[in-house]
């Protein structure tokens, strides 16, 4: 009887794990397919297409680079936006959240001078997570006092964080010369490349490190990934995020208190976005200037949907993301497809991902229905 138990149990527990990763599978080869049938019907070449997306974004250590640098931004906000999920909070304002994390780096990161690396580098990653956390801290609040609906007091802070960001850099923060943008960071912020940690004589004999512009700020997004897993997993803080999210009234019938909840993990979500736009500041740009993020925050929201909101999932997404974003000028240039067709297959795999959980919850409805009908 033990073993039958056991068994079914294994069952059950491998069928959750195919389905957590074949549902985004399937929902990249479908949304592939589609963007395939679009181009043909359009009158382009799709292999030739897809052949140069993967140049672009695989096909040489240059490419592997321009995929991670994309990545890295992608990697933090979608952890952001799933650990909110998690608690069945939909944090839209990550963009707005990363923004300020990545002008507090940069104002700071003028202001710490001489400071050694060590000492430099962890206070701007801190002070840009204190100020994700400040700016989603409101919405929190108002979510959990009032019951204001956080997409729609995120989205605000959103637009309130960049119009912030465009006075400073054309105002107070601006840097001599006729371009909108702030001064350089200190030295000892900027986060190193990757392939400058290694000597010349390395890197001729072991090419595949030359990656470009990629910078040491995807370690530190690995980082948050698994210490972001651990926390959920582990941490009474991660069981209660996750209590808050099945079932509210369980939790507070159980002593959790929804509102505190509430407010921890829309400011631990800002606190990983704020990190998101430190690293561009330290490991891109070096300073922040009018509109710095490429949609990242927004981004985000597809990377933790693909990902089904799982930390560690998070890191393929967003590497997948970032291929299609590193890979989509070659696409153009090589094959004469216009950048668009990405953005398409961007929204159908979203699209995807979201019609497998709509009918997840329309099976769980009517099993529900035919059992109180039953009863």
């Amino acid at each position: 009887m033990s073993d039958s138990k056991e068994g079914t149990s294994r069952g059950g527990f491998a069928l959750k794990i195919l389905k957590g990763v074949g549902t985004p599978f399937f929902a990249v080869l479908l949304a592939v397919a589609l963007g395939s049938l679009i181009m043909w019907l359009s009158g382009y070449d799709a292999v030739a297409a897809f052949r140069a997306l993967y140049l672009g974004s695989f096909g040489t250590p240059k490419a592997i680079g321009d995929t991670l640098l994309r990545s890295t931004p992608l990697i933090l906000t979608g952890l952001g936006l799933a650990y909110g999920f998690k608690a069945n909070l939909f944090n839209i304002g990550a963009e707005g959240q990363l923004f300020m994390g990545g002008l507090t780096a940069a104002w700071l990161g003028v202001l710490i001078g001489t400071l050694p690396w060590y000492a430099a580098v962890p206070i701007l990653i801190v002070a840009a997570m204190i100020a994700g956390a400040a700016w989603a801290f409101v919405p929190a609040i108002l979510k959990a006092k009032i019951g204001a609906h956080e997409v729609i007091t995120t989205m605000m802070f959103t637009y309130i964080a960049k119009y912030i960001v465009s006075w400073l850099v054309v105002g107070p923060l601006k840097a001599p010369g006729p371009i909108p943008q702030t001064n350089q960071i200190a030295p000892s912020a900027v986060l190193p490349r990757i392939q400058s940690l290694f000597s010349p004589e390395t890197l001729q004999s072991f090419p595949f490190l030359a990656l470009g512009r990629a910078h040491t700020g995807i370690f530190i997004a690995v980082i948050a990934a698994v210490v972001v897993w651990f926390m959920l997993k582990y941490t009474t803080l991660g069981y209660e995020n996750r209590a808050v999210g099945l079932n509210p009234s369980a939790a507070e019938t159980g002593g959790i208190s929804v509102a505190a909840t509430t407010v921890k993990a829309l400011c631990i979500s800002g606190a990983l976005a704020g990190i998101a736009g430190a690293v561009e500041v330290m490991g891109v740009h070096g300073r922040i200037f009018d509109q710095f993020s490429s949609g990242f925050g927004f981004t985000g929201i597809a990377v933790a949907l693909l990902a089904k909101n799982h930390p560690i999932g998070v890191i393929p997404a967003a590497i997948l993301f970032g291929a299609l974003s590193a890979g989509a000028g070659t696409m153009q240039l090589e094959a004469e497809v216009p950048q668009k067709i990405i953005l398409i297959i961007q929204a159908l795999v979203i699209f995807f991902v979201a019609a497998d959980e709509v009918f997840t919850w329309k099976v769980k409805r009517r099993q529900k229905e035919a059992v109180s009908s039953v009863q």
